[in-house]
């Protein structure tokens, strides 16, 4: 008897221990932004192609230092004559098999020094792969960041709408319940359940677009779409915080100004951009070295074996020679190809100075956005206070008898509305924050520093 109570409490403490381990293991994922930004940087695909750019652009350079350096060859050539012939007077005029073998040394350049310039282009091109990849890091960060808020927002929304329906639900019972002792007519609580009926609608909606955003979201970062987000900042942002982060220093031009300048300095777009444009130029002096000849220096070692051998025979030779071709005419390739490089130069030129407006527009655009979010959220806040406070008014009036169902109605309407524009005010002040690091190029550059600040904290 006790050995069977042992085996049922054994059987009880695995069964717990089975029970609480699965929980740990399918426990939901909880991820801060800055732990979507780490996972981004670590997995996106599009971030991994631009990184393939890179290994491309660094292989290009080793490709351009092999047309510097000399190439070495060596050779083997065996010939299987039909017969062997001979002289009237003896002599070996054709072997029956002959053998011969060696090393070649070669070495081919231009008298412009275009392979010179080709390994400068190489060079160039690998920087600008770099700015490249961060102009890819940097924009996709702020898609992650733009995903994140659009799930907080969704979330906010689905409570929001759920405690409109609490408010409804108990809304239609007092309407019911007055209804009922003969102090309203019917039409209250039909409106009333009408009102309930498209707050349920609202609900089902709210939560299918979370569900939508999350997926969105997962699909960015490339995570499992069963996580949930935390919050790294304080939850409720006040249109009292100073988060004008951006110090003009030095600067003595307007705020506006000193934004742009700095976004023409730090904006990995540009800088790329204005490296492409000295690549064209170097693209066009490479092309125009076309024009001048082309100098080959060759060194061979060679040994021949006939069979049989001719008296005269040479077995063993080393010789060198010098080359230089210059080809007069090759059908107009080279002026094709000058000309095109000029016009690769001019259309590099011309995309300067496109991208030049495209960030001043960007960085006014943020930093006017940034305002006109900063400056809203304070009358966004006051309405919603004031809305919820004449809604509970209002509801403590209907309770009792001094306001109609309808007085009810657009106040919870106003209420919902107020809350909603708050939320979204909240969150869309925030992400103008990340827009305007992102037009000024500050934003991979302020993540970076904040996750080696984290490592550094976490390590002690």
């Amino acid at each position: 008897m006790g050995s069977f109570k042992l085996v049922r409490l054994s059987l009880f403490v695995m069964f717990w221990a089975v029970f609480l381990l699965s929980g740990s293991v399918f426990a939901v994922q909880e991820y801060s932004l800055d732990d979507l930004y780490r996972i981004a940087l670590e997995s996106a695909e599009r971030i991994k192609i631009s990184e393939e750019d890179l290994y491309i652009s660094e292989r290009g350079k080793d490709k351009a230092i092999s047309a510097l350096l000399p190439k070495l060859s060596t050779f083997y050539t065996y010939t299987k004559y039909s017969e062997d012939k001979y002289s009237t007077a003896g002599s070996v005029n054709q072997p029956q098999d002959s053998t011969s073998w060696g090393l070649r040394l070669d070495q081919s350049f231009s008298v412009s020094g275009r392979e010179l310039t080709a390994y400068g282009i190489s060079r160039e091109t690998i920087e600008k792969s770099r700015y490249d990849l961060s102009a890819v890091r940097e924009s996709y960060l702020y898609s992650v960041a733009s995903a994140y808020y659009d799930v907080l927002k969704s979330r906010k929304s689905v409570d929001i709408s759920k405690a409109n329906l609490d408010r409804l639900k108990k809304h239609r019972d007092s309407a019911a319940i007055r209804l009922k002792v003969g102090e309203v007519t019917k039409t209250a609580l039909l409106r009333a359940e009408a009102e309930l009926s498209g707050a349920q609608s609202e609900f089902v909606k709210a939560e299918n677009r979370l569900k939508l955003v999350k997926a969105i979201l997962a699909r960015v970062v490339g995570i499992n779409n069963d996580y949930e987000l935390k919050e790294t900042q304080p939850s409720v942002y006040s249109s009292t915080s100073n988060d004008l982060i951006f110090i003009a220093g030095n600067c003595k031009l307007t705020a506006i100004d000193c934004l742009k300048e700095n976004a023409l300095a730090e904006r990995a777009e540009f800088k790329s951009v204005n490296l492409q444009k000295k690549i064209a130029e170097e693209q066009v002096k490479y092309a125009k070295g076309a024009y001048l000849p082309t100098l080959s220096i060759e060194g061979v070692y060679s040994k021949k074996d006939d069979n049989p051998a001719a008296a005269s025979l040479v077995k063993e030779s080393i010789y060198g020679g010098i080359k230089l071709n210059f080809p007069f005419f090759e059908g107009g390739l080279r002026k094709a190809e000058a000309r095109e490089a000029e016009s690769k130069l001019r259309q590099s030129e011309l995309a300067y100075e496109d991208l030049k407006k495209t960030i001043h527009i960007e960085v006014e655009n943020a930093y006017l956005d940034l305002i006109t979010q900063k400056g809203i959220l304070k009358s966004l806040e006051d309405q919603a206070a004031f809305a919820r406070d004449n809604y509970n008014a209002v509801s403590r009036q209907f309770d009792f008898g001094l306001a109609n169902s309808l007085d009810v109605m657009d106040a919870n309407t106003l209420l919902v509305t107020a809350e909603r524009q708050l939320i979204d005010a909240q969150y869309n002040y925030q992400l103008s924050i990340l827009k305007l690091k992102r037009s000024t190029g500050t934003l991979l550059k302020t993540i970076i520093n904040q996750q080696a600040a984290a490592a550094i904290l976490n390590k002690k």
